[in-house]
């Protein structure tokens, strides 16, 4: 079994998600698999490489298979979209065994807030530019990301600078990063913070060291800073990506947005939250700034 993302496996009758976009791969032998859920949850399920196949409401011992697949090896993952998202274990056939999956060994990391998870598309995570592109550079992708998340954190407004280092989106448990280190980390924040306030300067400091201690857990990662696709704070991030450079940190880069969408054409709201295809176009604006940073090609 390979879990991706922020998976609390501290409990050996349950293991957890957190944050969006985590999921969990695995192959397994015989033809038929079905998966335990405590309680109802919202999950998507991709069998042999196929299309995500959504779940809604389901709980207990789920059928997956329910027509038998050929003999031989398969492969399986496993996205939670929401509900009692605590996974139980597989049921396999009489004999069958779970099997090594191979996973990619490269990881990019994706951080924001509701663009980055997905809000208003139609998949949320799975629809989203980080999972979109992940998935077309064939590595492994996890998007530490909630709606309404600022960097800097205000009244009304968890912050990344802190809020990235914990186990889930909420909470104060520390998370353990020697369970994964990325290639690569993708930084999309400031859309929000201007509307509680943060001045320039306070953006640009913590953003300099939010830089900082993401290098310290991710000492090999290629760091990206994003500019916000309305055009917030482009200054002071652009500012925080230079004192990193200055500071010796050469493998951190500013990455322009503008023109990259079109508002009342690739947003689902307007000129808030983009849509499947907004999504799609930004992951492909993405794919030839990141790809060569990680050593992989862009198909």
């Amino acid at each position: 079994m390979a879990y991706t993302g922020r998976w609390d496996t501290g409990s050996s009758t349950g293991y957890v998600p957190n944050w969006t976009g985590a999921y969990f791969e695995t192959a397994f032998t015989g033809t038929t698999v079905k998966i335990k859920q405590r309680d109802a949850v919202n999950m998507y399920v991709s069998i042999d490489g196929g299309d995500d196949v959504f779940y809604a409401g389901v709980r207990g011992t789920v059928n997956l298979t329910p027509t038998p697949l050929p003999s031989g090896t398969h492969t399986l993952r496993v996205s939670y979209r929401s509900g009692d998202t605590v996974f139980q274990g597989l049921v396999l056939d009489p004999g069958a065994t779970t099997v090594d999956p191979h996973p990619p060994t490269k990881l990019i990391e994706f951080v924001g807030d509701s663009i980055t998870a997905g809000y208003l598309d139609s998949k949320l995570a799975l629809s989203a530019y980080g999972w979109v592109l992940g998935e077309r550079l064939h590595v492994r992708h996890t998007q530490i990301a909630r709606a309404g998340y600022c960097l800097v954190a205000q009244e009304g407004c968890a912050g990344q600078s802190t809020q990235y280092f914990k186990l889930g989106s909420t909470g104060a448990t520390d998370w353990d990063f020697s369970r994964y280190t990325a290639d690569a980390v993708v930084i999309n924040l400031g859309t929000n913070d201007i509307g509680h306030h943060v001045t320039g300067s306070a953006f640009q400091a913590a953003y300099t060291s939010f830089l900082s201690a993401v290098r310290a857990k991710h000492p090999r990662a290629a760091l990206f800073a994003m500019e916000t696709f309305k055009q917030r704070y482009v200054a002071e991030t652009k500012a925080a990506v230079a004192a990193r450079n200055a500071s010796g940190d050469a493998n951190v880069y500013y990455i322009g947005t503008e023109g990259w969408l079109t508002p009342g054409v690739d947003y689902a709201d307007g000129d808030g939250h983009p849509s499947d295809a907004g999504h799609i176009k930004i992951a492909n604006r993405l794919a030839p700034v990141i790809a060569p940073k990680i050593g992989v090609s862009v198909p």
